[in-house]
Parts: C-alpha cells; sequence; structure tokens
C-alpha cells in the first residue's frame, strides 16, 4: 500500500488520492504499481517497466531502485519520464508526465533500516538486469547475503527515485466508449489548468 504524507491540496493530487482509495477499497490486486517509461539519450532508445510507488510525500511519487540499472542509467540521461496506473477494479487509468531525480541518502537509509531482512538481502545480492549464467546463482548469492551481511546497512548502490508531475490525465472507462478523460497541465505559474478531452 502507498503512503501518502503531507499531499498537496491541489486538484490533480486530490483526484489521485480519491481515486486510489476507490481502487483500494474495490480489492484492486497489485495496486502500487505503475509502468515507467523512459529514454536512453545516449542510445536513442525508450523503455518501460513496472515498479511499485511506496510513497507519495508532498508533490513526490517515490519508488526504489538500483542505482546500476538499466533505467537507472535512463534517468540520468533524460530527466523526464512517463508514469502510467491503471486499475481494473474502477476501470480508471492515470497517466502522469513527470521530472525525475534520486531521493537522498538520508530517506534512502531510513527506508532501507526499516524494511525486511529479506527485501534488503536481494537488494544487496543482486546485480539488476546483468546476465547470469544460471537462477540458481541468484539463489545462492541471496542466501549467502542473508547470512553475512548487514542487513539494515543500505548500499551506495540502491535508493530511491522521486518524480515530480506537471501533467495528470485521468481517463474513466464507459459504456459504448463513452470514456471521460480529465487533463490537468502545470502552467509557467504554477498553476493546474483544467480542460476535457474528446474519448
Amino acid at each position: 500500500m502507498t503512503q501518502f504524507n503531507n499531499l498537496r491540496e491541489e486538484a490533480p493530487y486530490l483526484i489521485f488520492k480519491k481515486k486510489y482509495y476507490e481502487a483500494l477499497n474495490a480489492d484492486e490486486k497489485s495496486i502500487e504499481a505503475v509502468s515507467i517509461a523512459s529514454y536512453n539519450a545516449i542510445s536513442k532508445e525508450v523503455g518501460s517497466r513496472y515498479v511499485n510507488l511506496k510513497f507519495i510525500n508532498d508533490n513526490n511519487f517515490i519508488f526504489f531502485s538500483n542505482y546500476n540499472s538499466p533505467k537507472s542509467i535512463e534517468f540520468n540521461t533524460h530527466d523526464q519520464i512517463a508514469a502510467s496506473f491503471y486499475w481494473r477494479s474502477i476501470n480508471t487509468q492515470i497517466r502522469i508526465k513527470a521530472s525525475i531525480h534520486k531521493t537522498s541518502s538520508e530517506f534512502n537509509r531510513k527506508y532501507f533500516y526499516e524494511r525486511s531482512s529479506k527485501k534488503n538481502a536481494l537488494a544487496i545480492s543482486s546485480n539488476q538486469s546483468q546476465k547470469i549464467d544460471s537462477y540458481e546463482s541468484v539463489i545462492s548469492k541471496y542466501r549467502k547475503s542473508l547470512e553475512i551481511e548487514e542487513l539494515n546497512k543500505c548500499p551506495d548502490y540502491w535508493g530511491g527515485y522521486s518524480f515530480t508531475p506537471y501533467c495528470f490525465e485521468f481517463w474513466e472507462g464507459h459504456k459504448s466508449r463513452l470514456n471521460k478523460r480529465d487533463l490537468y497541465k502545470l502552467n509557467n505559474k504554477g498553476i493546474w489548468n483544467h480542460s476535457l478531452l474528446e474519448p
């Protein structure tokens, strides 16, 4: 479950929270899952993957990753991403455009310290997305990590990413594809402009 802390009292954030709890109360599976699309400015390729959204602090949406992973390289070369949620239980899609940056080392250490030993053992032992000889080697490294590592000490290569939205689209599915689409875009004065879109 995503944790909300001091959420902005602005329309798109309040709508997001309302939709989130509607989906949660409708027993949405994997409600934390968000697809993050990014661009590698060096290779000129795009990529996407699902991550788990852990926090929304003020106007920052936060998830965690290995800082040596392919997605981290993409974020480093191009600090703009697109994020998509789909909650089937309420037939709602939320699309976000945002800028992205790393969270502080202090924030990372505090969160890592509070996580379970099993989760931390995997974070410590895994060279995320690197090629391996066998799945058994992953299991072996994980088990060794459980036995010998300081499992509450956050490694330098692991931490959070925070993305700050500048565009939200809320899509609601309706019969006969008469879908409702609300767009919120942040202008250069820091004000959210609202408009409706054709289905």
